[in-house]
């Protein structure tokens, strides 16, 4: 059973494939939110090459995360994925061990939040992690609503939302967009993947720093794992970890996004 999490000390640290591309269908609630809209997968550097992420239709679905505000500093990032209530963000469970006081800003680019300002009402991590910090868990889904007192509506209906997708293959091509903790910009670096365990996928992609923890793995435009697990995601900047997502995520996300 998935449960929710509850504040914690943070750790702002960097952070089987069994067939090849398979949507996962948890549930038809889930299905439904697995769609076909997605942005161009395609654009973009050569692979294995970091360049900035221009404004686009991908890069708005993702934000930096802050501590209290956008003068408390970008410390991780999230994306924003389908759900029922159209309210949904992924990112790394390390991400949001202080959950209460940190806001998301979808599209952020110099000190500027386009979408506004979201704050977390609640975040879903597996027990593996709230237990015991297991890398292999270091993935989490929360619910965001405005801040600014005169936005209304919810935020994928702004920006959009990533499906989730998970067993991808052992050398899938993956985009990762992020935000190193001192830019003011999120990345984007593309590449083939690697099986690092059973349990962890790598990507070699220079200059994903510390705050690009929580960064969403995309295969063909839906959301197959977020930059963290291994090393909270890797101990040097060239190299990255996620978890692989299995059955676990799949009800994480299926508690997060499905309203009853």
């Amino acid at each position: 059973m998935i449960h929710r999490t509850h504040p914690g000390p943070g750790r702002r640290s960097r952070s089987r494939a069994r067939r090849a591309s398979r949507i996962l269908l948890a549930s038809a609630a889930v299905a439904a939110l697995l769609g076909v809209d997605l942005p161009d997968a395609m654009a973009g550097p050569p692979l294995g090459v970091t360049a900035q992420a221009p404004p686009d239709a991908e890069a708005d679905r993702v934000g930096a995360l802050f501590a209290g505000g956008l003068d408390g500093g970008h410390f991780c990032t999230a994306a924003v994925v389908r759900s029922d209530g159209h309210d949904v963000i992924a990112t790394a469970a390390h991400c949001v061990d202080r959950w209460d006081t940190t806001v998301f800003a979808p599209g952020y680019r110099d000190g500027e939040a386009p979408y506004g300002v979201w704050k977390l009402t609640g975040v879903y991590v597996a027990p593996g992690w709230r237990d015991g910090g297991d890398p292999d868990a270091d993935i989490a889904f929360a619910t965001v609503a405005p801040v600014d007192g005169g936005r209304t509506g919810a935020v994928e209906d702004l920006v959009g939302g990533f499906p989730v997708a998970a067993e991808q293959a052992p050398d899938a091509t993956v985009r990762v967009i992020g935000y190193p903790r001192g830019q003011e910009a999120p990345l984007r670096c593309a590449n083939t993947t690697a099986l690092f365990s059973d349990t962890q996928r790598r990507i070699d992609c220079p200059d994903l720093s510390s705050g690009t923890s929580g960064s969403p793995w995309l295969v063909g435009g839906a959301l197959a794992g977020v930059l963290g697990g291994h090393e909270a995601g890797g101990s040097v900047p060239e190299v990255s970890y996620s978890a692989v997502m299995g059955d676990q995520a799949v009800e994480l996300y299926r508690e997060a996004s499905v309203t009853d």
